[in-house]
């Protein structure tokens, strides 16, 4: 489909539609108030606790009278701009384009084939739960406006960071670390003063870290030799000997001195996204509001990105129960300019789910040019399937989509003069890979055909991973409410069985887990897949680190999860 920086075909449908939208959005305001006024987080809670506010019954029913009130005083308003938005939607593109023209070209492409024949990409997925403020409340999140500029700083400030390697010369050496949040000096957070609120809003404790100078060595991939004295500068701003007490008491612990080797994988549990980030996807981005504060702050690191996915109103075959509130939630961003895009809606969805267009966007990137001048390219999905426990069978219907429509996209969109060096597939699926109640999507088709580099097989994962999903109530609680004191959760078994949401049971059966002599894991729901039958057959792909990111903390209830693959090329054979 062709990109286009506006989802509609011209200037004069684009303007109904935003008179149209205009006439809605007051009604929709003060109903999504109507409701948030009712509706409190724990966080809120607290901070009333702390505050010894009784004025809460009183907010609570004078607010929803009057925007009860304001409600349906502008309702008429916002029927008259229906009547003009939802004819509209038959004509519009399932996306909204932004292309940022880097300062420098170089962002835009990636040299590494075209002087060595091989190079290194990185991908990145999260949920953010970007629901309209009152929806969100439902998920223990509020703010979303103001979430939504946090979780777009931690971003950039994370993807920006050089990547330092750096090596350890003592004989206790287990590899290279990685930086983490306590190499990067930052302000005083709210959550360690005495004098404030232990409940600090979780968007403006990450204003406070993000608007800190941060001084950083100005190289990329550089290696520095690090002697035994040098250890206090990695943990400034932790108790040494807690951080000793945790490593004997769980080899996990280790991964947050930096990146560990086990088994097959290497992987860490990382305070801040990986640096140099090619590709992000994001789910939950349903707040268009929300969708354009991200974009413009995305923009400085990503030159071409995909909001606003999805369709609205009524779609085939008509029914008022396929018509769709939301968009997708899906959101893109890319450093590589984005040559093709194609947007599928699941026919299937049911029950809330149903409300939102959730789908497939799929997109082929231009990479750059090989040693031979060859084009280079790589496909990469994004996906968001059904939500409600107990309907595997939907989700096992919206993979064999999946699966079917990146197969038509790819053959559609595949020239003969180019080389594919990757093809991976992202997203919340919303199932996991331990919980019995997710039997039947643990061993659908899409794992022969896609990797899992945290899987070792059907309703087994491998020791070193974690859950994803993070338990709604407990949010903000201090073990979890940054991302170091996350990160250092996520490395204890005990820590993880009291904020990682644990495996859903079969019906009528009881749950055992773990099995003996295994690791308490929890749900990991958002997965990164990448296949290697349907790149070049030149190309060799291999794992260079598999990452759970904690950066968003508190802004969130998922771990976003970053994958770096390393793509060889054998130049001998990079014409065929």
């Amino acid at each position: 489909m062709a990109l286009q920086a506006s989802a509609f075909p011209n200037g004069f449908v684009a303007g109904i539609h935003a008179v149209g939208w205009a006439f809605i959005v007051p009604c929709f305001w003060f109903l999504d108030r109507l409701i948030a006024v009712c509706k409190s987080t724990t966080l809120e809670q607290s901070q009333r606790l702390e505050q010894e506010c009784y004025l809460r019954p009183l907010e609570v029913f004078f607010g929803s009278i009057t925007f009860f009130i304001l409600f349906l005083a502008t309702a008429p308003l916002a029927f008259l701009g229906f009547l003009l938005w939802a004819p509209l939607q038959a004509c519009r593109r399932p996306f909204s384009y932004h292309r940022e023209i880097p300062s420098l070209p170089e962002k835009a492409t990636n040299k590494g084939f075209e002087l060595t024949g091989k190079a290194s990409f990185v991908f990145a997925s999260a949920n953010l739960c970007l629901l309209p403020d009152s929806l969100a409340r439902f998920n223990n999140l509020a703010n979303t406006q103001r979430r939504a500029t946090a979780i777009g700083q931690c971003i950039v400030q994370g993807i920006s960071r050089p990547n330092i390697r750096i090596l350890v010369d003592s004989p206790s050496s287990c590899g290279t670390l990685s930086p983490s949040s306590s190499i990067l000096p930052t302000v005083n957070s709210p959550t360690y003063g005495a004098t404030v609120s232990q409940h600090p809003d979780p968007a403006e404790m990450h204003d406070l870290n993000l608007n800190s100078n941060i001084d950083c060595v100005p190289n990329d991939d550089t290696e520095e030799p690090l002697n035994e004295s040098t250890f206090p500068l990695l943990n400034s701003n932790r108790n040494s000997n807690q951080q000793d007490q945790s490593s004997q008491q769980n080899p996990r612990a280790l991964s947050s001195q930096g990146l560990r080797q086990q088994s097959d994988v290497p992987w860490e549990i990382s305070p801040l996204f990986p640096a140099n980030v090619d590709i992000l996807c994001l789910e939950e981005v349903f707040d268009k509001r929300a969708a354009r504060k991200l974009t413009n702050i995305l923009k400085l690191e990503f030159g071409h990105i995909l909001y606003d996915i999805g369709v609205y109103a009524c779609q085939p075959p008509c029914r008022c129960s396929s018509f769709k509130f939301f968009n997708s939630g899906l959101f893109l961003a890319s450093r590589f300019p984005v040559l093709e895009a194609q947007y599928h809606c699941f026919p299937n969805s049911r029950g809330e789910d149903a409300l939102a267009a959730k789908g497939l966007l799929s997109v082929k990137v231009l990479i750059g040019k090989n040693q031979k001048q060859k084009r280079v390219v790589g496909y990469f999905n994004c996906t968001h399937l059904h939500a409600p426990e107990g309907e595997g069978e939907i989700r096992c219907i919206q993979l064999e989509m999946v699966t079917k429509w990146i197969a038509e996209f790819q053959a559609a969109n595949k020239q003969p003069d180019e080389d594919v060096v990757f093809d991976v597939l992202c997203g919340d699926f919303n199932f996991d890979n331990c919980s019995p109640d997710d039997r039947q999507e643990q061993s659908h088709s899409v794992f022969e055909e896609y990797k899992d580099p945290c899987r070792a097989g059907p309703g087994k994962e491998k020791p070193w991973v974690t859950g994803t999903l993070l338990e709604q109530p407990t949010l903000y609680e201090e073990d979890v409410n940054t991302p170091e004191n996350l990160q250092r959760t996520l490395e204890s078994e005990d820590l993880r069985k009291r904020f990682i949401a644990p495996p859903v049971p079969k019906a009528d059966f009881p749950l055992v887990y773990p099995e003996t002599d295994q690791p308490w894991i929890g749900r990991r729901i958002d997965y990164i897949l990448y296949r290697e039958s349907s790149i070049s057959k030149q190309c060799r792909t291999e794992i260079e680190e598999v990452t759970f990111i904690t950066q968003l903390a508190g802004l969130t209830d998922h771990i976003s999860v970053g994958l770096k693959l390393n793509v060889v090329m054998d130049s001998d054979s990079a014409d065929e």
